[in-house]
């Protein structure tokens, strides 16, 4: 974890950046472009988005952008999208990410998600995305918003292991067994809303951590995520946050304030629960 190009090899031996830049719930425009292009020339090389944020057309741009003024070349970029939950079935799949492709204006995407667990529909969509990675057109697969119990369904048919599953974590919701599982089965967690929506800014005891190393509590927080060997995420459109939300390279959390974080957990969502959702 030496700086903001530091890179976790996925056990397909991709590597992918531990920190990137999250744009869930910002619209499509010239604010996202320039969110996008400012982080890659600040060093952000992994940019995530989704079908469902209607967002991917402005990342693309953002991102050519980023190339066109010589801040990155594409194969130093690591893109992510996610399938949408009415796109789950194998033909609807690859279609979904046809789409994706060309509304990005990418010849590939370097780790496509299944969004969200549908029952009944996510085996079939795993299948399609297994059919991507072999014929070479996606670099990396993998699940979002996937408990325990939805892994261990996926895993008993599917034929790749995902190399990924993105799920909400914060300190108030650490998802230690979530977590311990995914190791056993060499899937690599990352965290979308590590800043829990922004409600723990405001937290005292983070607060009083961050004054201790001089630091802002997001930048404790995805530190905190850094440390507990989590790829993170953070959304921000403003450049001064981008920048500093990147800046957590230069310090290390002491084991007893990261016993004090991880003690924060109440099993808390800002989001949906995988088990209970009903889109």
């Amino acid at each position: 974890m030496k700086n903001l190009q530091s890179r976790k090899t996925l056990f397909n031996g991709v590597e992918m950046p531990i920190l990137g830049l999250g744009v869930f719930r910002v619209e499509d425009g010239q604010e996202l472009i320039d969110a996008v292009k400012i982080a890659i020339k600040h060093g952000y090389r992994s940019i995530d988005t989704a079908a469902i944020y209607g967002n991917e057309v402005g990342v693309g741009q953002g991102i050519r952008k980023g190339i066109e003024e010589g801040h990155v070349a594409r194969e130093d970029l690591f893109v992510t999208s996610k399938v949408w939950n009415s796109e789950l079935g194998y033909e609807a799949t690859i279609a979904a990410y046809e789409e994706s492709l060309a509304k990005l204006g990418l010849e590939y995407l370097d780790l496509y998600l299944i969004h969200w667990p549908v029952e009944g529909k996510y085996k079939e969509a795993w299948k399609a995305l297994e059919t991507l990675y072999k014929e070479g057109r996606v670099k990396a697969i993998g699940v979002s918003n996937f408990h325990i119990n939805h892994l261990e369904e996926l895993l008993k048919d599917a034929e790749i292991i995902p190399m990924i599953n993105q799920v909400e974590y914060h300190p108030r919701l650490s998802q230690k067994e979530l977590q311990t599982f995914c190791k056993e089965h060499d899937i690599q967690l990352e965290a979308w809303s590590p800043l829990m929506a922004g409600q723990l800014l405001d937290n005292e005891e983070l607060q009083e951590i961050a004054a201790k190393y001089g630091k802002s509590v997001a930048q404790i927080i995805i530190r905190w995520d850094l440390q507990n060997d989590v790829i993170t995420i953070p959304k921000s459109t403003k450049e001064h946050r981008i920048v500093e939300n990147a800046d957590v390279f230069d310090f290390e959390l002491t084991k007893d304030d990261m016993s004090r974080i991880n003690n924060m957990n109440k099993n808390q969502r800002v989001g949906p629960d995988p088990d209970n959702f009903d889109f």
